[in-house]
């Protein structure tokens, strides 16, 4: 028989060859990728994709006649206004407070500098990451509601919910994500007067909505009979019972497919780019378009997707383990 101290060798042992084994995947995976790339007749340009993601931006202010200052005001915490006179007419130039370089009563010739310096500003890259941020994060908690709602009303009593849920969840899951999104651009947005990011964020609710609905509903017929009839037993009406008892249960069950959804989600979320917005898949087509650039900037893009969808995974998987520790 095994005694501990060898159990513990051969544990060990398994788990070096697992990290070996590992380590010769992903160099496998590095190597076939360097090897693949060099027999792409291609230039490489990764040293332009940085001042697509953040870039500093060179400001020079200028006066367009000779003049003299009159009034330095601030015009909040960054910015200031600064006054000059030319002719008795009074002109105003906005210029950030640190890179002003003139004073009160300086006498100013035309084409002369009264503020320069730099300024970091976001590049498209990543004001489409954060516009795919802010439609993701929109969508999903519409979705959730939206899911939450028909889930219950799918396992409704009365046939009026039921069914009404039933044909929305068919309808949403029967027909291309797409096809919705130029239905709530070009139909519904018009009637309602709803702007492309609304739109697209509605779209990208109902359609998740549906996936979560039936997640939901699985997750509820999961939870034994008798914890809803315990909980009606202790007095508690159907609303309480769910509340309390039944939705914390299913919620530790669903998060896993819920997870997945949100992923599918964030990565669907670059379909919206069909109806203007410059989301992060559309802002990379256009890069790849006026810098002809293709495989650094969509390498960028995927990488930045990664990014999102291995966090909110992260996220999940701290979620679990704590609901885990909470039983």
């Amino acid at each position: 028989m095994d005694t501990f101290k060898d159990l513990f060798h051969k544990e060990r042992f398994r788990r070096s060859l697992s990290w070996i084994a590992l380590f010769l995947i992903l160099f496998g995976l590095v190597a076939g990728t360097v090897h693949t790339t060099n027999k792409v007749d291609y230039i490489w340009r990764w040293e332009q994709i940085p001042k697509y993601i953040l870039f500093k931006e060179t400001i020079e202010v200028t006066v367009e006649e000779d003049a003299t200052v009159t009034e330095l005001e601030k015009d909040g915490a960054d910015t200031g206004i600064v006054a000059v006179n030319s002719f008795d007419e009074e002109q105003y130039y906005v210029v950030p407070n640190k890179m002003l370089s003139v004073g009160i009563g300086d006498e100013i010739e035309r084409g002369q500098v009264l503020a320069e310096g730099k300024v970091w500003r976001r590049g498209l890259l990543l004001t489409g990451l954060i516009l795919t941020l802010e439609i993701s994060a929109l969508s999903i908690i519409l979705g959730v509601i939206i899911g939450l709602i028909t889930g219950l009303a799918r396992l409704s009593s009365s046939p009026a919910p039921k069914w009404l849920a039933i044909g929305y969840i068919e309808l949403i899951r029967g027909t291309p994500l797409l096809v919705q999104i130029y239905i709530f651009y070009f139909f519904i947005g018009q009637v309602f007067r709803l702007s492309n990011f609304m739109a697209g964020v509605l779209a990208l609710s109902f359609f998740a909505g549906a996936y979560i609905a039936e997640i939901i509903r699985a997750g509820i017929q999961s939870i034994h009979r008798g914890q809803m009839e315990a909980a009606r037993s202790l007095g508690m009406n159907y609303p309480q019972a769910m509340r309390y008892i039944i939705l914390p249960q299913a919620f530790k069950r669903i998060l896993p497919p819920l997870a997945g959804q949100f992923i599918s989600l964030i990565k669907d979320s670059s379909l919206v780019g069909v109806i203007a917005l410059v989301e992060l898949t559309r802002a990379g087509r256009e890069i790849g378009t006026s810098t002809f650039n293709y495989f650094e900037v969509f390498f960028t893009v995927a990488v930045l997707y990664l990014v999102l969808t291995f966090s909110l995974s992260m996220v999940v998987q701290y979620l679990e383990r704590r609901f885990a520790a909470s039983d």
